[in-house]
């Protein structure tokens, strides 16, 4: 299967929280699944450490190099993402949960997050 991490899921696979429940732990490590993360993930945690909304024990190079090291796949924006961005109904008006989603349309992904509001975009998701 292939999963793109929603950007909170990243975050407590990374630092280890038992926030991420052992099944979704289980599907991320297993070797036959492809797993995803957004660049716009990255600039989402940034931009929180930078203003303070979030504290972690990683540093953001740290992270990047433990996602480097799993040879996970990093999506960056492509056009066709923005095409699809600017079609899609208003129901969640979190920007980087938008891309997440878009993201996730076009390179027909199976969502790992726990906002149900995800769901409301027919977009395939689990937690």
């Amino acid at each position: 299967m292939r999963y793109l991490l929603d950007t909170h899921a990243v975050i407590w696979f990374f630092e280890k929280s038992s926030m991420l429940p052992n099944k979704i732990r289980e599907i991320i490590i297993n070797p036959e699944n492809d797993i995803y993360i957004c660049s716009i993930s990255m600039w989402e945690i940034a931009l929180k450490v930078n203003t303070g909304k979030l504290e972690m024990q990683l540093s953001l190079e740290d992270l990047l190099n433990h996602i480097k090291q799993r040879d996970y796949g990093i999506l960056q924006i492509e056009d066709e993402y923005l095409n699809k961005l600017s079609s899609l109904p208003p129901i969640h008006k979190d920007p980087f949960d938008r891309m997440i989603i878009t993201s996730a349309l076009v390179e027909d992904l199976t969502i790992i997050t726990k906002d149900k509001n995800i769901k409301d975009y027919a977009s395939s998701w689990i937690w």
